[in-house]
């Protein structure tokens, strides 16, 4: 037995020879190129710690962040008929829904909850630009009426997180015809007087745009988002003049009026807390766990101690 080659080599090659890195260690900021531990990205809710560039975040992970205690329930829309044109171009429609459905672990681009913010009861819709580009189809223009039918039965604010690429095209005017469905579905919470807020992430464009996410009674955007309707190269080709800089960027929407905020993301969940008590004529939440103080309890304490 050789114990130089048997031994002794195998153990130098085990201190000196190069360990591998597993790939879903770190993430790579797409606006500054900074390399982010996975943990430190996940703390800070997907925001570069260096550029504070907003990356893509799940809506499940962005629920979970925004309801007291990361506690909610989730409820279905109806389910809509699957490849309704059977349409084909490299692949099945049937081939890339199942694909989107691996991918991201959801059914289809929209995700609904509800549950309490704030100690405020919410119905939440949260779009998925990882499912196909977040595409409206007929499963999130059922999803959208659902959520407005659950706000009404609840009687409670619906919050929506737009994501989009626009219309589903393998649904052809199907996907268009989503646009009135659920413009016409918004007008329940009206009729109810319950608030409807909006939240637009980076990118909400196309026929998202020019329905439901550009008709809420608040509009709130996350920093440097891609809001609009029609492409950049587009709008410039059609009208042959240079648009100005950061066009169609939430910041320049709110310079002109478009949005009402332009919120962090870390800042979001109290934004929104702070809003949906207003709009319900609710006293201010306390910070921290407990809810807001009950007038009457108050009173009723008071009159207590001088008895």
């Amino acid at each position: 037995m050789n114990w130089i080659s048997n031994y002794m080599k195998p153990k130098i090659n085990s201190i000196f020879s190069r360990r591998e890195t597993p790939d879903n260690l770190w993430s790579k900021c797409t606006e500054c190129g900074t390399m982010l531990f996975h943990r430190e990205l996940t703390e800070n809710m997907n925001v570069c710690t260096n550029c504070n560039h907003h990356m893509h975040i799940s809506p499940r992970d962005r629920v979970t962040a925004l309801f007291d205690g990361g506690i909610f329930t989730e409820f279905d829309a109806k389910e809509p008929v699957t490849d309704p044109l059977k349409f084909k171009d490299q692949k099945r429609y049937t081939d890339r829904i199942k694909a989107a459905q691996r991918k991201t672990g959801e059914d289809d681009a929209m995700l609904l909850a509800e549950g309490e913010m704030g100690r405020t009861k919410v119905v939440v819709a949260a779009q998925d630009f990882g499912f196909m580009g977040g595409s409206m189809g007929m499963a999130v223009g059922n999803a959208i009426i659902a959520a407005c039918e659950q706000a009404v039965k609840r009687k409670c604010p619906l919050i929506l997180f737009s994501a989009a690429g626009g219309a589903r095209m393998q649904e052809g005017i199907l996907s268009l015809m989503q646009m009135p469905r659920t413009t016409v579905a918004l007008q329940m919470l009206k009729e109810a007087n319950l608030p409807f807020i909006v939240v637009l992430t980076h990118p909400t464009t196309g026929g998202v745009t020019a329905s439901y996410a550009m008709l809420g009674d608040v509009h709130i955007a996350e920093p440097n988002a891609l809001i609009g309707f029609a492409g950049a190269r587009v709008i410039e080709q059609t009208i042959r003049e240079k648009l100005p800089e950061g066009f169609q960027r939430a910041e320049y929407l709110l310079d002109h009026g478009m949005l009402d905020r332009v919120t962090h993301r870390k800042d979001m969940r109290e934004e929104l807390i702070t809003i949906v008590r207003l709009l319900m004529k609710q006293t201010p939440a306390i910070k921290g766990d407990l809810p807001a103080p009950n007038p009457a309890e108050q009173k009723a304490t008071a009159k207590d101690a001088k008895a």
